[in-house]
Formats: C-alpha cells, sequence, structure tokens
C-alpha cells in the first residue's frame, strides 16, 4: 500500500482524526500494513500520531482535542464535564489545563500529543444528562447544570478536586432547579445533602451579584 493509496483512504475517511483501525477496514489491508504506511506519512510531515492506533492530519485547521475523545474510549463511553464543560458552556471563563472526563470506567490519566484528559469515575446513576456538543457528533458533553453537580457530587468525595471554583458567571438559561433534580439522583444522602446545600449557596450569591 503506497503512499497515494493510503492517502485516499484518510481522505474518505473525512475527518481531522482517524484510527488505524479505520483505515485497515476501509482498504482491506492488515493493522502492521496500515501502520507502515501511516508511519511514512508521518515521516513526511503529511500525518502526526496522537496516540496509540490514533492519527491525525497535520496542520488541519478543523483538529479540535475534543475531537480526540470517542477515539480514546472507542469501547465506553465518556463524556465532556466539570469544570472543562463549564468552561465550554461559558461559566467559567479560565481554560482548564487539563479536559475532565465522566464515565463509569476506572479513575485515570491520558497524556496525548494534543492533550491530557482526566477521566474521573461517576456513579451508574448520575450517568447521565449530556449530549452531542452542537449536535456535530465529535463529542459528549454535559448540561451545564450537570455539568456542575458533577463538580460538587466530586469534591464531597475527593475535597481537594472541584472544591473551589474560579469566577462563575452563571447564563441566563442556567437553571439551579433543574441543577438540584438531579442532585437528586445522588444516591448517597450524605454527599447529596453535601450537594444540595452548595448548590443553594451558589444560588443565593449569584442572585445577589
Amino acid at each position: 500500500m503506497g503512499k497515494k493509496s493510503i492517502w485516499l483512504y484518510i481522505k474518505q475517511v473525512k475527518k481531522p482524526i482517524f484510527s488505524t483501525f479505520e483505515l485497515s477496514s476501509l482498504s482491506g489491508k492488515s493493522l502492521s500494513n496500515t501502520t507502515q504506511a501511516l508511519n511514512n506519512l508521518v515521516k513526511n510531515g503529511m500525518v502526526s500520531k496522537i496516540y496509540r492506533g490514533v492519527w491525525a492530519i497535520s496542520y488541519d485547521d478543523s483538529l479540535n482535542v475534543y475531537k480526540l475523545i470517542p477515539y480514546l474510549f472507542p469501547r465506553q463511553r465518556a463524556y465532556v464535564s466539570f469544570i472543562s464543560a463549564l468552561h465550554l458552556h461559558g461559566v467559567i471563563e479560565q481554560i482548564p489545563q487539563v479536559i475532565h472526563l465522566a464515565s463509569l470506567t476506572h479513575t485515570k490519566i491520558v497524556r496525548t500529543k494534543i492533550g491530557i484528559f482526566s477521566i474521573h469515575r461517576i456513579t451508574p446513576s448520575l450517568f447521565d444528562g449530556f449530549k452531542w456538543h452542537n449536535e456535530t457528533g465529535d463529542f459528549l458533553i454535559a448540561e451545564p447544570e450537570k455539568a456542575l453537580v458533577d463538580c460538587l457530587y466530586l469534591s464531597a468525595y475527593k475535597k481537594k478536586q472541584f472544591g473551589n471554583f474560579p469566577e462563575l458567571h452563571f447564563p441566563k438559561f442556567f437553571s439551579f432547579k433543574k441543577a438540584i433534580e438531579w442532585s437528586k439522583k445522588i444516591p448517597n444522602l450524605k454527599v447529596r445533602a453535601c450537594v444540595q446545600r452548595k448548590l443553594t449557596a451558589l444560588e443565593r450569591n449569584n442572585r445577589r451579584s
């Protein structure tokens, strides 16, 4: 499989990020042959390897670190939440250095060439309240109310994480009532009460500002 043929298969994917498996399936070639062809493109500066089995077209303006998320967890769902989602929704101005995700898998850190991802395990009853970002199908993101509840839920267990926020700017569409409803799905009664107290305090401070 020459350079030209592998490049044609990359174009067929129609995305700036793609996997070895995708190209192998399209071309009918083995994973090893596909990897070898991609490594040749890396040497020519046309493609970059950003994670195990995941590649990106070099200098593609549409390349977005969030688009990598489905490739990091092909067998399980993970959605952008916590302060990362709050930033994307405009609640927090400060850009998080790490992209925080909620999942049912084990808590861990994933480092790639274009970004660092911190995966936090949450209880199954809270694994909801997310949708495709801007309906694009690129990555899943929590609703702003759910992202805030996820933060407060995790801070109840890990005091040093998400316990203090940078300055918060709640847009008009933000609903504290909706956030309270999400908090009711927390099975641990003590944690639920803690989260609801913090939500009440945040709502009170927001009314004063």
